[in-house]
């Protein structure tokens, strides 16, 4: 009956909003269709508030989100330019970009970020019974891919605590991974993102150490695309990086909570309302939340950057962030000096 009252608050406080919300202004011109894939999961917030509040329509744009399995199908598509944007880790676009991606993809993929989301909200979480990092010895722990994705960051907290006896198994990307964690007790954690480490806490699981602590500033989530695609098609970049940056202020509103939490209760089968309220608490902290200037945090990349000089195959000296970006598309859409 909870569950039910909660579920029933939550849509009427986003049908409400709905009907309260001004329509979107008519756009006159037809509107470019954008394909974006991602991961499933909360962090898709400032995308689902982009559609729903016509911030994308507004630009001339349609924007169309994909779920990914796992990081492989993500970057092999998009490089195969079945879709435009990809909301992925920028462990990712170096990856690839550095011939060090899970899937061959050939010479000069020209992947990069022009749009920052957040430090991915990562954590790992154990089984109830593994509360420690001792406990995990001579365990099974998951992780997408095992060159891409966070698996380094995994085997660089594990290594810090001298814990070297472990295996590792590939489960998908992060729902694939929440769901392999409640149906296999012998797989004793993976790194998690918000909110996955929420939902594992409701079914006895563990958070053992959040990764903004333990390696300080890290760059999560981009939003990263095929450098010729974007030449090509600059207006719909430029226009995209406003929705989102439009939908991140309307989401640090604090008058929008109450519908951004019933957002999340539409959007993810699992969310209920009280739920939704402790992620809302997460995405949006006034620190460690989405970031508000939407820009890729250059401190976070050079940390992604030594992980995987540390751990990459074949070996690469990484140090030079900017590789990896262009700030221009972000400087036009934002009118902000360069």
């Amino acid at each position: 009956m909870r569950l039910l009252m909660a579920a029933f608050i939550a849509f009427a406080a986003f049908t409400t909003a709905r009907a309260q919300a001004p329509p979107p202004a008519p756009n006159p011109h037809p509107l470019t269709t954008i394909r974006v894939i991602g991961f499933a999961g909360g962090f898709n917030l400032p995308l689902w508030v982009a559609e729903r509040n016509g911030y994308f329509d507004r630009q001339g744009l349609e924007m169309r989100l994909s779920f990914t399995p796992n990081s492989v199908y993500q970057m092999t598509n998009l490089l195969a330019g079945n879709y435009d944007v990809a909301m992925t880790a920028i462990d990712n676009v170096v990856a690839y970009d550095e011939g060090q991606g899970e899937a061959p993809i050939g010479p000069d993929p020209e992947l990069f970020a022009f749009l920052g989301s957040d430090d991915a909200f990562l954590s790992l979480v154990t089984q109830g019974p593994d509360k420690s990092f001792d406990d995990l010895r001579g365990k099974t722990l998951t992780v997408d891919a095992m060159t891409t994705g966070f698996a380094f960051v995994l085997r660089d907290l594990l290594a810090k605590e001298g814990v070297n006896d472990v295996s590792f198994a590939r489960a998908g990307g992060v729902l694939d991974r929440y769901k392999d964690m409640l149906k296999n007790p012998d797989h004793a954690g993976t790194i998690q993102m918000t909110p996955f480490d929420l939902l594992g806490e409701e079914h006895g699981q563990n958070v053992l150490v959040y990764i903004r602590d333990a390696l300080g500033p890290y760059q999560g989530i981009v939003a990263a695309a095929r450098r010729p695609w974007a030449a090509a098609h600059r207006p719909e970049v430029i226009g995209f990086i406003r929705a989102y940056k439009q939908a991140v202020d309307w989401l640090y509103d604090p008058a929008n909570r109450q519908v951004a939490e019933a957002i999340l209760v539409a959007h993810i089968p699992a969310m209920s309302f009280e739920l939704a309220h402790k992620t809302y608490d997460v995405l949006l902290a006034p620190t460690g939340g989405f970031f508000r200037d939407v820009a890729p945090s250059i401190p976070g990349i050079r940390t992604v950057l030594a992980l995987r000089t540390k751990y990459g195959e074949p070996h690469r000296d990484l140090t030079d962030p900017m590789r990896y970006v262009d700030l221009s598309y972000l400087h036009e859409a934002l009118g902000t000096a360069r």
